[in-house]
């Protein structure tokens, strides 16, 4: 990338708007870091930051003692923290952008957006871009991160979850990596939302479903809670509003001491005084016991505009590794919830059915026994599911090619086993819809 690529901003207004500081007589230094960060098409991105916080990492939010922050406080040396300090690309952030649904749209909201990776990445695929966050300095900086980036500037606006959305305004697609970390106070923006346990997570969801269009996504990391006595799926069910389809991913489960060493090291607690560090830790330790929470779950949530009667809601544990990235297989995850949805058990045996690329079959039993213990199928791609199937489910899968109906292929497996093709059309449709909805068949059609 050449120079002339990047915009020409004057020192002095550099030095007004809190970008540079001087360090000396004839010295200047940063506020912020910029670090190159390559688009999913090859572009040559990047994000902007400040110091010490490019990359999010467990030896605690270290900041510059060159930056004043919003309210002029002067940061009191390597290591101190600023609650509006504004991270850069870390894991969580990369996830978020990796499992994005991509597909064109006319307006995308990213709520929370920090330094502006997530909008960067929508006005990629989307003619409006609209941006939130309730820390001024994110604004300045996602700013920062478009422009140095070459990308289309964002509607930027200052608030508190959907508070800067219009009562008119709906949207193809919602993003957000919020500050789901649940803790007792608010100390740091970037992670500590100032809701009650997981509440900030709650009320996101629910509130998103009315600010989609038909057919929109809504996409979200997030925190919650696993309280004694209740059961973590049913509650997270709880959260889903009304006229939605959902697809919510648990993908780790800490207990609440590892929870709140992690954040606690986060914060870079662990540097300052023991006394110190043990009193935040009791408390963190009280407020779950408060609320009986033995545990909290990290991960995806996505949500889709539908005007079905019968909205799906799938909620699942999968701590396994996956593809990156995800946003394909998201949205086929809806598509393929659509098509079970308009086909009942005679049209399902009616179609034809294809073995999905990448998924191949393992036999699983004793060397030289005559037939194996477990058939499982397994992906190479997306999800990297694995599912156990019977002979009859082996047998099915290994011939769908797309030229043979579903009902036709039963038949010739009932003819070669000896059953009664009848008994078999009765009872393999649940287990086509299940091979179907995970990803493992696809409609030929």
């Amino acid at each position: 990338m050449s120079d002339s690529s990047l915009p020409v901003l004057p020192v002095e207004g550099c030095l007004e708007a809190g970008w540079l500081v001087r360090a000396g007589e004839d010295e200047l230094a940063a506020t912020v870091d910029v670090r190159p960060y390559g688009g999913p098409a090859g572009e040559d991105w990047f994000i902007v930051s400040d110091l010490g916080c490019a990359v999010g990492g467990s030896g605690g939010v270290r900041v510059s003692a060159r930056w004043k922050g919003g309210g002029g406080r002067r940061a009191g040396g390597i290591g101190s923290r600023q609650e509006n300090v504004v991270l850069g690309v870390g894991g969580a952030s990369t996830t978020l952008a990796g499992i994005t649904v991509r597909t064109p749209v006319g307006s995308a909201l990213d709520l929370g957006t920090g330094s502006g990776i997530q909008a960067l990445h929508a006005g990629r695929h989307a003619t409006r871009v609209t941006a939130t966050d309730v820390n001024p300095r994110a604004l300045h900086i996602a700013a920062l991160t478009l422009a140095l980036s070459g990308a289309p500037a964002a509607d930027l606006r200052r608030g508190s979850l959907f508070e800067p959305v219009r009562d008119d305004e709906t949207f193809d697609l919602i993003v957000s990596n919020p500050p789901f970390v649940i803790s007792p106070g608010a100390r740091l923006t970037y992670r500590d939302g100032g809701m009650g346990g997981d509440d900030l997570c709650r009320t996101l969801v629910q509130q998103a479903g009315e600010r989609l269009n038909e057919g929109g996504f809504a996409q979200f990391l997030a925190n919650w809670q696993h309280v004694e006595g209740e059961d973590w799926q049913d509650r997270l069910r709880s959260w889903v509003p009304r006229g939605c389809d959902a697809w919510i991913v648990q993908r780790e489960v800490q207990d609440v001491t590892q929870y709140a060493e992690l954040w606690l090291r986060d914060a870079g607690d662990h540097r300052a005084d023991p006394a110190q560090y043990q009193a935040r830790y009791d408390a963190w330790l009280e407020e779950f016991e408060a609320r009986k929470v033995r545990a909290v779950g990290f991960g995806w949530i996505t949500l889709r505009r539908t005007s079905s009667a019968a909205p799906s809601i799938t909620v699942e544990e999968w701590p396994h590794p996956v593809e990156q990235p995800l946003g394909e297989t998201v949205r086929a995850h809806f598509a393929r919830l659509d098509y079970l949805r308009d086909h009942d058990d005679a049209a399902l045996l009616d179609d034809c059915f294809r073995l999905v690329r990448e998924v191949v079959q393992e036999q699983v039993g004793l060397p030289g026994a005559e037939d194996p213990e477990h058939v499982v199928l397994r992906q190479n791609r997306g999800m990297r599911r694995a599912t156990t199937v019977d002979t009859v489910g082996a047998g099915f899968a290994g011939v769908c090619d797309g030229t043979l109906s579903a009902g036709r292929i039963l038949d010739a497996i009932a003819q070669l086993m000896g059953e009664d093709p009848v008994l078999l059309r009765d009872r393999t449709p649940a287990q086509i819809r299940l091979l179907v909805e995970q990803g493992f068949l696809e409609p030929a059609n």
